[in-house]
C-alpha cells in the first residue's frame, strides 16, 4: 500500500538522507493542549538541527502519511481523545473506512519500515502490563518489534508496566534492547528501573552499525535503544513509584481498561504530580528526538 509522504521526506527518502519517524498518539493522548503542541514543534526543531528530517506519521482520511504540516500537528493537538487511537490491528479498519486516526508506537513502526525510514523517536513503549500473566494485557508495540525493521529509541518502557515481564517479551521475540550509555533498563520517569539491558552502547555509530548487522543478516524485526531521562530532569523510581501505585488503582476502580488505560494513567499523573510528570515526559521526549536524529545521521552512511 502507498505511504502519502511530503515531498521533503519523499526526497530524503530517495536520496538516502537521513529521516526520523515521530507518532502522533503521544500529540493526541499522551499530553494536554497547548503542551503537546508546543512538544510537538519543538521535537521537529531539534531533529532538523541535527541534520535530520522529521516525519511525524499519522492516518488521515484512511491515508497513511509520513510528515504532517503545521495545521495538521495542530488539528491533532487541539482535536485530541477525539481522535481515535491507531495501532497495528486498526490500519485496515481506518484505511478502509477513511479515517483520521493518531497512530500508536507499533503502527508507527509499521508505517515507518513500509515508507522506508529506519529510525523512530518516541517517549516510552508499550509494554506488559502489571498482572499480564493473568491477563494477558500485552501492547502490541512488543509484538511489532518482531516485524518491523525501525530502531525505537525510547526512555524505556512506561513506568506504570510491569518491566520485567516486558524485557523478559522482549527476548523471547528476539529483540535487542541496547542501553545507550547505560547498562540498566531506564523506567520513563526515571533513569534506574533495577532491570539490567542484556547489551550497551555509548555512541549512535554504535547503534547505527548494529541495525546494519542486524538487517544484513537477514534478523527482521526492531531495535529497542533504551534512551534514559536526563539526569536534571527525572522523578527517581522510589519517588514516583507511590503515585504510580495510586494512579492504578484509580483506574481499576473506575474500570478503565484496554488502550484508555495508558492516556487515563499519565494523565491522572500529571495531576497529582501537579505537572512534574508531565514536564519530565516532554523533556525525555526531546531528548530520545535528538538521540534518534544522531542515530539517523549515523546510519545514512550505510544507505
Amino acid at each position: 500500500m502507498k505511504i502519502l509522504v511530503s515531498d521533503e521526506i519523499g526526497l530524503a527518502i530517495g536520496s538516502g538522507k537521513p529521516v526520523v519517524a515521530l507518532e502522533s498518539t503521544i500529540i493526541a493522548h499522551g499530553m494536554p493542549y497547548p503542551q503537546n503542541l508546543e512538544m510537538a514543534r519543538e521535537v521537529e526543531t531539534i531533529i532538523r538541527e541535527e541534520g535530520a528530517v522529521p516525519a511525524t506519521v499519522a492516518v488521515i482520511e484512511g491515508e497513511l502519511r509520513a510528515g504532517l504540516s503545521s495545521a495538521e500537528l495542530e488539528h491533532f493537538a487541539k482535536t485530541g481523545p477525539s481522535i481515535i487511537k491507531v495501532s497495528t490491528r486498526d490500519l485496515p479498519f481506518v484505511v478502509a473506512k477513511k479515517i483520521t486516526g493518531a497512530t500508536t508506537v507499533a503502527s508507527t513502526m509499521r508505517i515507518a519500515a513500509m515508507a522506508g525510514i529506519q529510525v523512530f523517536a518516541t517517549g516510552g513503549i508499550g509494554g506488559a502490563h502489571r498482572g499480564a500473566e493473568h491477563t494477558f494485557d500485552i501492547s502490541a508495540d512488543l509484538i511489532e518489534f518482531s516485524h518491523s525493521n525501525v530502531a525505537v529509541i525510547t526512555a524505556g518502557a512506561k513506568a506504570i508496566l510491569d518491566l520485567a515481564l516486558t524485557l523478559e517479551t522482549l527476548e523471547t521475540f528476539g529483540v535487542p534492547v541496547v542501553g545507550y550509555g547505560t547498562d540498566e533498563f531506564p523506567a520513563f520517569y526515571s533513569r534506574s528501573s533495577g532491570h539490567k539491558v542484556p547489551m550497551r552502547s555509548d555512541t549512535p555509530e554504535e547503534i547505527a552499525a548494529m541495525m546494519k548487522a542486524k538487517w544484513a543478516m537477514k534478523l527482521s524485526g526492531g531495535i529497542v535503544v533504551a534512551n534514559p531521562i536526563p539526569r536534571e530532569d527525572e522523578i527517581p523510581a522510589a519517588e514516583i513509584a507511590p503515585t504510580i501505585e495510586k494512579a492504578i488503582a484509580e483506574a481499576n476502580e473506575l474500570g478503565v481498561h484496554g488502550k484508555n488505560v495508558t492516556p487515563f494513567l499519565l494523565a491522572r499523573l500529571a495531576e497529582i504530580t501537579k505537572g512534574r510528570s508531565l514536564k519530565a515526559n516532554i523533556a525525555l521526549v526531546k531528548n530520545n528526538a535528538r538521540l534518534a536524529a544522531k542515530i539517523a545521521v549515523a546510519y545514512s552512511q550505510y544507505l
